[in-house]
């Protein structure tokens, strides 16, 4: 192999026919990368399952934060829509990753100060994806936009699902979609065979720098090896039935973005109850989109109104629009709460559900202060834990994302630049 590293690498993906064939393949980024969070998930872990979800926008802090902490607190605006669930969580103030301000640092949501390290959800997929059929999946809801949620390893954002039909289809694939994606599966492997075998004639009269490349590239084709494996021997378990129909289109434009919200959390209940997956992230969007709320249209679209500039009306209707968001996070909680797992337990008990925002104060782009409430997973909830950021030592949002990590039984020791795991 000729010419600078890069070259060489572009010609080997060119030689051996795969540039298409396998978009998501990419070079692992050595041992040491690895093992800053090589983790174990624990058989006894308290949670099992993760479903992270952030809106673009925020959420409007006096409608969100209680003003007391601890216990005794008093319901705030927002968690009022919560009420029922009032011992099944725990709200967070004064967490944040200790990075810039404005919407392109909203992608700090998931994966700390740094842009396009792993994401929480991805550390938890890696270990947790070989006891499922799905790794994990990453949905949105009122469109993509321009900010990323989920990043693998690689620091690559994964790609966001907006149409429901698409996630029901792999949940509940019907007799002849499982026998052709074994048919595809077994000529995926097949494939990956003869890329073996061209990048080990390749390898024979490559450079020391080359080898180093294509050792990095067998892992990632022994990975993909693995995934493959591991979802034909799922297709050969028997299909479970649930009594759920989707409506006959999907609601992808930004309009219908509190339509597809509700559907994208049914979908992610059924997901756990039926275990294809374990781990799940969903990014509310907030476009300019205008909603009709209880038959009356607001004055403003939803990206306008988080720049309400202390303008009371306009509060008003934010607040009515994030309202929505923690409607439907109740309802998804109730169906945590009534839906079972394999030993007949309330899925709520050993599923962490984490949702905030990378949108301190939209109104500022500011991305401090990040409202934060985690239900379910086994913690002892029912309190408001405030966090002075001034003060010595203080916890940053790391430090509750490796909370949650350690919860499902990953034993990491660190995670986004924070080593502190919170008292829930």
């Amino acid at each position: 192999m000729r010419g600078s590293s890069n070259q060489s690498r572009r010609h080997f993906l060119r030689a051996t026919g795969i540039t298409l064939a396998l978009p998501a393949l990419e070079s692992v980024r050595g041992e040491s990368l690895v093992s800053e969070v090589a983790t174990r998930v624990s058989p006894n872990a308290p949670a099992k399952r993760l479903f992270c979800v952030g809106a673009n926008l925020g959420y409007y802090r006096p409608a969100f934060y209680p003003t007391a902490t601890g216990r005794d607190y008093e319901m705030s605006e927002h968690l009022q829509h919560l009420a029922d669930h009032r011992g099944d969580f725990t709200v967070f103030s004064g967490l944040d990753h200790r990075a810039g301000n404005g919407h392109n640092n909203w992608d700090n949501f998931l994966c700390g100060p740094k842009i396009g390290s792993i994401s929480l959800d991805q550390v938890a997929a890696e270990q947790i994806a070989p006891l499922t059929r799905i790794p994990s999946f990453q949905l949105c809801a009122g469109g993509r936009g321009s900010q990323k949620l989920s990043y693998n390893r690689q620091g690559v954002p994964l790609p966001l699902i907006e149409r429901p039909s698409v996630i029901y289809k792999q949940l509940f694939s019907s007799a002849d979609d499982r026998k052709r994606t074994d048919y595809l599966l077994r000529s995926g492997q097949s494939a990956l065979d003869t890329v073996l075998d061209e990048a080990k004639r390749l390898q024979k009269n490559a450079s020391v720098s080359d080898k180093d490349k294509l050792d990095e590239y067998f892992t990632s084709l022994r990975e993909m090896e693995q995934r493959m494996s591991r979802q034909r021997e799922h297709l050969k378990k028997p299909q479970q039935k649930v009594d759920y129909q989707l409506p006959p289109y999907d609601p992808i434009s930004p309009g219908l973005m509190l339509e597809a919200e509700e559907l994208m959390y049914d979908l992610v209940a059924l997901a756990f109850q039926t275990d294809a997956t374990r781990i799940a992230s969903m990014f509310l969007a907030g476009l300019g989109q205008v909603f009709t709320i209880d038959g009356e249209t607001l004055r403003a679209g939803y990206h306008a109104l988080s720049h309400h500039g202390n303008d009371p009306e306009m509060i008003r209707d934010l607040i009515r629009v994030e309202a929505e968001h923690l409607k439907s996070l109740n309802r998804f909680l109730i169906q945590l709460k009534t839906k079972t797992d394999a030993e007949g337990k309330p899925l709520l008990d050993s599923t962490i559900v984490l949702f905030g925002t990378g949108m301190g104060d939209a109104n500022r782009h500011s991305n401090n202060n990040l409202p934060t409430l985690v239900a379910g997973g086994g913690f002892k909830h029912g309190q408001h834990i405030a966090t002075d950021k001034q003060a010595n030592n203080a916890h940053r949002m790391g430090d509750l994302h490796l909370t949650l990590l350690h919860q499902l039984g990953l034993e990491t020791a660190s995670f986004a630049e924070a080593d502190r795991p919170m008292a829930i």
